[in-house]
């Protein structure tokens, strides 16, 4: 069982469109407290068995400038691998699949001596994401996959109630428990889809379409 509102409402999702090195990108970011001390969240994102408990396999010396790969999904270089201090660390790497590269950085700022902030962002190159791919689901296809992945932190930090291995994962979506987070995360990219512009019936259809893909239900509008 896992305590899928209170983790859909605790994750704060933002998304805009900016220029990264002269070429339009799309920028998502999720933002989640948790109630640990930064020292604790660091390990849980910086240490390889501990990746692998709560998001995927990892292999690779995680330290800055090597790199590093998740069993059967991205791989990439470690850019930045910045320890805490005055209450602050930061991790940000190379996003590397399927010929594209985008970035992943990882913010934590303490809250207090007891909590931890959590800021996850992702840049892709609007060139890079095919346009039909857009079209149909826009940022939850991938701001989604992001939601799962803060699940797992959560989880594992205690941020959120319940307990769901990474193996486990795939199955759950079919579950009503899951597809109620499935839907919910969708749902919350429409939102931050349509607070940057976008019209809010066409945020919504790629939600849907969205919410089809990741459960499997077939529920994608026609276009």
């Amino acid at each position: 069982m896992v305590d899928v509102p209170a983790q859909l409402q605790s994750v704060t999702r933002t998304y805009r469109t900016e220029e990264r090195d002269g070429a339009p990108a799309h920028v998502q970011s999720l933002e989640q407290s948790v109630p640990v001390p930064l020292a604790e969240a660091w390990s849980a994102v910086t240490t390889a068995e501990r990746i692998s408990s709560w998001f995927l396999p990892i292999s690779g010396d995680l330290r800055e400038g090597s790199r590093y790969q998740f069993e059967g999904n991205a791989g990439g270089e470690i850019l930045v691998c910045e320890a805490p201090a005055d209450g602050a660390a930061e991790v940000a790497v190379t996003w590397e699949m399927m010929g594209a590269v985008s970035w992943v950085t990882l913010r934590l700022a303490a809250e207090g001596e007891s909590a931890t902030s959590i800021e996850l962002e992702h840049v892709s190159l609007v060139a890079d994401v095919p346009a039909e791919m857009w079209e149909t689901f826009g940022p939850g296809a991938t701001g989604v996959g992001w939601d799962g992945g803060m699940l797992g932190l959560a989880l594992h930090l205690g941020g959120t109630e319940g307990s769901l291995a990474p193996d486990e994962a795939e199955a759950w979506a079919g579950t009503e428990e899951g597809r109620s987070f499935y839907r919910g995360a969708a749902d919350g990219w429409a939102v931050a889809h349509t607070a940057s512009g976008e019209d809010a019936q066409v945020a919504q259809q790629r939600a849907d379409a969205t919410y089809g893909f990741y459960t499997g239900t077939g529920d994608v509008p026609e276009s």
